[in-house]
């Protein structure tokens, strides 16, 4: 089969989507529109250590959890990740 190509040619590349309401999917799942969300805020860090909490606060690991979560179920909904 042969490949197709996604591209208008120009330099200034290729945009998918002109709002976050734009619906998109890939690998033939159910197109989502873009998510939002406290979720997605990013995690302040500290400096590390090399003793407990290794530069983390519970806090933070939960925070970073919670990012990690969010990344896999977006990457999920748009067909980009199997998932289960």
């Amino acid at each position: 089969m042969p490949v197709k190509q996604l591209s208008d040619g120009n330099s200034d590349g290729t945009v998918l989507g002109q709002s976050p309401s734009d619906l998109i999917s890939f690998y033939n799942v159910t197109p989502v529109a873009q998510r939002s969300g406290a979720a997605q805020a990013p995690v302040p860090g500290t400096a590390p250590t090399n003793s407990t909490p290794y530069g983390f606060s519970e806090a933070q690991a939960q925070a970073i959890l919670t990012l990690l979560n969010e990344i896999r179920v977006t990457l999920v909904s748009v067909g980009l990740m199997k998932g289960q």
